[in-house]
């Protein structure tokens, strides 16, 4: 399944700090549907993930009402993108 997107880049400082694309809400509902079939573990759903021409495998993370992609610091440093940009993706969900 192949989605086109655009979501913004956000900072979690959490835990553990990170970087994340927002995934728009129209989508979440699927996401949730498909997270039982394809979960990778505590609602994670693998996917691949292409900003630009750089591409890569993660999980796309529940977060509370919504998902969040990671969005690697390679990447970030690549596409020249960072905290705020709002950017179009691709997003292919491994199952």
């Amino acid at each position: 399944m192949e989605f086109t997107v655009e979501g913004e880049i956000i900072f979690w400082r959490g835990p553990e700090p990170f970087y994340f694309l927002t995934v728009p809400d129209d989508l979440v509902g699927l996401l949730a549907e498909l997270s039982n079939a394809a979960t990778a573990g505590c609602g994670t759903i693998p996917a691949t993930v292409r900003i630009g021409e750089t591409q890569w495998e993660t999980t796309v993370t529940p977060r509370e009402d919504g998902y969040l992609v990671p969005v690697k610091a390679v990447v970030r440093r690549i596409e020249q993108v960072d905290e705020g940009d709002t950017v179009t993706y691709g997003m292919h969900i491994d199952w």
